[in-house]
């Protein structure tokens, strides 16, 4: 049991804030998310670069609001999403639009706003320059590979929906020509949950190449996909390196092009996941001849990764953390299916030794700032939970402004 991850909220009482609040409910660590955004701009030397933060990992409007006053920008791949950064104070020219299954009227509330849309097919792509041409665009390129924690968040490649074949560029270029369409724009994400840097360097070196085609190119943006050590032995994505490669890359394609390229990188899981904890309430124990089952007062409604993804996540009793009594248990969620079930990975049940557990205690389930509250869902017709967030020691229960987007 890896108790360090409490120290992504050094000075915060997690527990006080469960007895104020009730449980289940979300705590946003704000000063984390500053420093890692602050982490990331400064590994990069490269100065020509915004970090555009992927809204779709973390809709909390206090993160958004301290992101924007860091002057990160937007990854949108919704029109709700990109209403609601504009509501927030987001620009159009901070806000890039990268959809999937895009409407008509999607298009024409990107044109009317000034928001370049980034086209992930020649289809969409077709009937954007149709309908409006003249207008600038971005492009999403499949570079015929991708990487990720797990198969279902790996965006390249053959089986993936995601981006524009290099095969097919020539015909992006007629279609750009035809319509006086400018290409300012080239794009790639390859996958989530990346720890291995030389694998992200490959697909920016083979996305340099594919840009130097467009001589109108005015960013590359190299998507997200960074990703967090959420288990004990996990490595850290080198940064340092990270940084200083995608730099010189940068530095050598802006001379060789003769022009200063923006560098656009889309993190969202760095930025936040490390910042968020899911408390719960220790509602039920019970046993069977196989295991001995810890029964919470939330479920995969909540918290969906780990019967989607098989994902860990660190679990500590916060009620006993300076206890030295541990036993093997099965973290268990309270939905009525059988895969609720927290302690698990992609095969099933994995038992944890944790601290003894006992009716009434909080646990906390650490790094699910990412991923977590923006997949929630009222299954079992269950409340969503409530957030909190923090920022310098003081803390408060946020609004759910995202509902009336949705509703």
């Amino acid at each position: 049991m890896n108790v360090g991850k409490l120290n992504n909220f050094k000075g915060i009482d997690l527990v006080k804030i469960a007895g104020e609040y009730g449980t289940p409910i979300y705590v946003y660590n704000l000063d984390k998310v500053k420093e890692n955004y602050q982490k990331l701009f400064n590994s990069i030397p490269y100065e020509n670069k915004k970090i555009l933060f992927a809204m779709k990992s973390n809709f909390n409007a206090e993160i958004l609001k301290t992101l924007h006053y860091l002057r990160c920008g937007i990854d949108a791949v919704s029109i709700e999403e990109v209403t609601y950064a504009i509501d927030l104070g987001f620009k159009s020219e901070d806000i890039l639009f990268t959809g999937i299954g895009i409407s008509d009227n999607d298009i024409r509330y990107c044109v009317s706003k000034g928001i370049i849309p980034n086209v992930g097919s020649v289809d969409l792509m077709k009937r954007i320059s149709e309908t409006y041409p003249g207008t600038s665009l971005s492009i999403r390129i499949n570079p015929d590979f991708g990487h990720g924690h797990h198969e279902h968040v790996i965006t390249g490649g053959p089986q993936s929906k995601f981006g524009i074949y290099e095969s097919y560029l020539e015909e992006v270029k007629r279609i750009s020509k035809k319509h006086d369409v400018k290409v300012v724009g080239i794009h790639f994400h390859i996958g989530s949950g990346i720890l291995d840097f030389e694998v992200y360097l490959d697909a920016i070196k083979k996305i340099l190449e594919i840009s130097k085609m467009f001589k109108t190119i005015e960013f590359v943006d190299i998507g997200g996909g960074i990703g967090v050590p959420y288990k004990e032995g996990d490595p850290n994505f080198d940064l340092e390196k990270f940084g200083e490669s995608v730099s010189v890359l940068m530095t050598e394609f802006s001379e060789m092009e003769g022009r200063n390229v923006s560098l656009f990188i889309e993190p969202g899981r760095f930025l936040v996941a490390e910042s968020g904890v899911l408390l719960s309430r220790v509602v039920e124990i019970k046993s069977t001849p196989l295991y001995k089952f810890v029964i919470v007062d939330t479920g995969f409604n909540h918290l969906v990764r780990p019967v989607m993804y098989g994902s860990y996540h660190e679990i500590i009793n916060l009620s006993r953390i300076n206890s030295d009594k541990f036993e093997e248990v099965v973290v268990a969620g309270n939905l009525c299916e059988s895969g609720d079930v927290f302690t698990r990975n992609e095969d099933g049940i994995v038992p944890r030794k944790l601290h003894e557990m006992r009716h009434g205690d909080i646990i906390g389930i650490f790094d699910a700032g990412a991923y977590g509250y923006s997949m929630a869902s009222h299954y079992n017709l269950k409340k969503l939970p409530k957030e909190v967030v923090v920022k310098d020691g003081y803390y408060k229960l946020t609004d759910r402004a995202y509902l009336k987007y949705i509703l």
